[in-house]
C-alpha cells in the first residue's frame, strides 16, 4: 500500500488578528449594509483568531486588477510551495532529485507555464520528472490531490510522490464586490501552503515509525449542485462564490456518503480513531458532528487550525494531517480524512497506520 512519510506546512509572513479584519469589514462594508452591526457577528462565531496573508492589511483597501493580483499569486504562491517543498524533504531525510512525480493543487490563481514546471528550477528536481497540476478543485484540493498521488503511487510503488498545495485567498478579494459571500470571505479565508511526501510500498523506508497507509478514497459530486461553491471571473478577478446551506447539504448527505465509502472495507465510524476534516468554518465542522455522530473532542485538531490559520482551501486539510501525525498513531489505528470543494464535491480517504 503507498504511504504517507511526511507533511510540512507554511504560511506567509503578515499576521491579521480577526478585530483587525472586522474594523476593516465594518470600513467596506457599512454603507451596503443597514444591519451592518449585525452581519458583523460572523466574525465572533468564527472561531478564527488571525490568519497570515502574503500582502499587508492595508493593501486590502485599495482597489487591485486581476492582473496585478495574479501576478503576486505568481511569485508568492512559488516561494511559499519552495517552502513547504524543502522542510517536507527535510522532515523526509531525502534531496529533490529523489522525487519522481511532482504533483501541484492550486485554485487562487492561473500560471503558464504553471507553477509546478517554476519548482522544477525552484527546487533543483530532476528534468524527467512526472508533473501533474491540479487546478480549480477548491477547498476539497488537498484531499483530491493526496487521493492522486497515493493512486499514482499504488500503479508505480517504485516511487516517490510529492504533492504541493497552495492557495493565497487573500489575493483573491475583492474591493468592489459588496456581496455578503465576500463580507464572509473577509472573516474566513486565509493564505497558506502544504507539501506531503508519499512513497509507493516498493520504496525503502528511512523511518522507523509506523507509516500512514493509504487504504482507499472516494469522489462523490452530488447533481445539480455547481452553484454551491466555486469562482466567478469577473473583470477584477475571481469573485468567490458559496452557499450558505453547505453546512445542510453535510447534514443530510455526509453520514451516508462515509458509511458507503467505508462498508466495502470492512471498516465502521465505530473503527475509526482519527478525523482528519477540512475546516471549511465552524459551521461546517459542527454539521460534520451532527452528521456523523461524533464528539467535539473529535474535530478539535481540525478545530485548532481554523482557530489558528482560518480556511486556506486545499492546504487547510493537509495542515490538520501534520498535526495529526505529530500525535503518532499507534500500528493498526485507522483515519478518515474528508473535505468538500466546488461541484460540489467530497473527498474521503481512507488511512491505517501499519
Amino acid at each position: 500500500m503507498p504511504r504517507i512519510e511526511a507533511v510540512a506546512t507554511v504560511v506567509p509572513p503578515h499576521v491579521v488578528n480577526q478585530e483587525e479584519s472586522k474594523a476593516l469589514a465594518r470600513h467596506f462594508f457599512q454603507d451596503a449594509f443597514p444591519d451592518i452591526d449585525r452581519l458583523l457577528g460572523v466574525f465572533a462565531q468564527s472561531q478564527i483568531r488571525k490568519r497570515h496573508f502574503c500582502m499587508p492589511l492595508d493593501w486590502f483597501s485599495q482597489d487591485q486588477t486581476f492582473t496585478v493580483k495574479n501576478r503576486l499569486y505568481v511569485e508568492h504562491a512559488e516561494e511559499l510551495a519552495r517552502k513547504a517543498s524543502l522542510l517536507c524533504l527535510e522532515k523526509a531525510g531525502l534531496t529533490p532529485d529523489s522525487i519522481d512525480c511532482l504533483m501541484f493543487v492550486s485554485s487562487t490563481g492561473i500560471a503558464t507555464p504553471s507553477l509546478d514546471s517554476r519548482l522544477v528550477n525552484g527546487l533543483g528536481l530532476r528534468p524527467d520528472i512526472t508533473r501533474v497540476p491540479l487546478w480549480g478543485l477548491g477547498c476539497a484540493g488537498g484531499a483530491m490531490g493526496l487521493s492522486r498521488a497515493c493512486e499514482y503511487a499504488r500503479a508505480y510503488p517504485q516511487r516517490r510522490i510529492l504533492l504541493v498545495s497552495v492557495e493565497l485567498c487573500g489575493l483573491t478579494f475583492i474591493r468592489q464586490d459588496m456581496s455578503k459571500s465576500n463580507l464572509v470571505a473577509t472573516c474566513l479565508f486565509g493564505d497558506g501552503a502544504a507539501a506531503v511526501l508519499v512513497e509507493g510500498d516498493a520504496v525503502e523506508r528511512k523511518s522507523s515509525s509506523p507509516p500512514l497507509h493509504f487504504c482507499a478514497s472516494r469522489t462523490t459530486t452530488w447533481p445539480d449542485t455547481l452553484d454551491v461553491m466555486g469562482w466567478e471571473v469577473t473583470e477584477p478577478g475571481l469573485k468567490v462564490v458559496f452557499s450558505r446551506d453547505i453546512p445542510t447539504l453535510i447534514r443530510q448527505s455526509m453520514r451516508e456518503n462515509v458509511e458507503h465509502f467505508l462498508d466495502p472495507h470492512e471498516t465502521s465510524l465505530h473503527d475509526l480513531n482519527h478525523y482528519i476534516f477540512h475546516p471549511g468554518g465552524a459551521k461546517v465542522l459542527t454539521a460534520y458532528q451532527q452528521s456523523l455522530g461524533l464528539s467535539p473532542e473529535a474535530t478539535r485538531l481540525s478545530e485548532e487550525v481554523l482557530h489558528d490559520f482560518g480556511n486556506m482551501s486545499s492546504p487547510t486539510v493537509l495542515f490538520v494531517l501534520e498535526k495529526s501525525m505529530e500525535r503518532r498513531w499507534n500500528a493498526g489505528e485507522k483515519g478518515l480524512v474528508a473535505a468538500l470543494g466546488p461541484g460540489f464535491s467530497s473527498e474521503l480517504l481512507l488511512l491505517e497506520a501499519r
